[in-house]
């Protein structure tokens, strides 16, 4: 028998906030549920129930959608910075309905990042139990030697803090730098850079050229392209996500 949804789910599938958001607004008391206001999250509806957020009935849930984003340098991937940075999403098209990333990239990193309207499929994809491989074009001061290629394949711990197994493989060397390719499938906060500062070497520049079967291709920085509906479909079935 269908139980129905998590209120808060249904609130952010519908696009009017986040997950997170939807569960603050109901503890203030600005969700009502067939006109009686509630005060906990801990409460499942179906698509019989009205819902209204701050006096507003909600919409029905939009279906689950993926973008291509090029993340430039120079910008953060939050919603908002304490230190006034322009973050990615000020610099987003204002046709996007509202969206969150697939993880991060640092503010001097760039390339592949995915955006979506879906709370669930980004913690999934970010999940390392998923083994959705992330691909890196890295360049490097110093030489990578075969030595660092297989402790890095291994995994290693840096500052308490373990990495598993990183893919390094040499592109080509231009003077004091070498170019690698670098796939890991767990995103830890500034993993590449970590673990080559612990071979004493520093990253210059970096670029997420993929995610999974998602690839950057032809993007310019600061262009978005959307995946065809086609291909989300495929993903949410791989990661057993339904799509009520």
């Amino acid at each position: 028998m269908y139980s129905g949804q998590r209120i808060a789910k249904v609130i952010a599938r519908s696009g009017v906030c986040s997950r997170r958001e939807a569960e603050r607004l109901i503890e203030q008391g600005s969700v009502e549920v067939n006109s009686e206001v509630i005060q906990s999250p801990a409460l499942n509806v179906t698509d019989q129930d009205i819902i209204k957020v701050q006096g507003k009935i909600i919409s029905a849930a939009e279906p689950i959608r993926l973008w291509l984003f090029y993340k430039p340098t120079g910008v953060i991937t939050s919603t908002r910075d304490s230190q006034g940075r322009q973050t990615v999403f000020e610099i987003l098209p204002k046709s996007l309905p509202r969206v969150i990333s697939v993880g991060r990239l640092d503010l001097n990193s760039e390339g592949l990042l995915l955006l979506t309207n879906s709370g669930e499929l980004a913690r999934e994809m970010e999940l390392p139990s998923s083994n959705l491989d992330r691909k890196y074009r890295c360049r490097v001061h110093g030489r990578v030697t075969d030595e660092m290629i297989d402790k890095l394949k291994s995994g290693i711990i840096v500052e308490g803090i373990r990495y598993g197994s990183i893919k390094v493989t040499v592109d080509r060397i231009v003077s004091t730098n070498t170019w690698v390719t670098v796939i890991l499938n767990e995103g830890k906060n500034r993993e590449i850079r970590r673990t080559f500062e612990y071979f004493d070497l520093k990253v210059s520049r970096l670029i997420r050229v993929s995610y999974h079967e998602f690839e950057l291709g032809d993007l310019n920085p600061s262009e978005v392209r959307e995946v065809p509906g086609g291909r989300v479909k495929k993903l949410l079935k791989q990661l057993n996500i339904k799509e009520d």
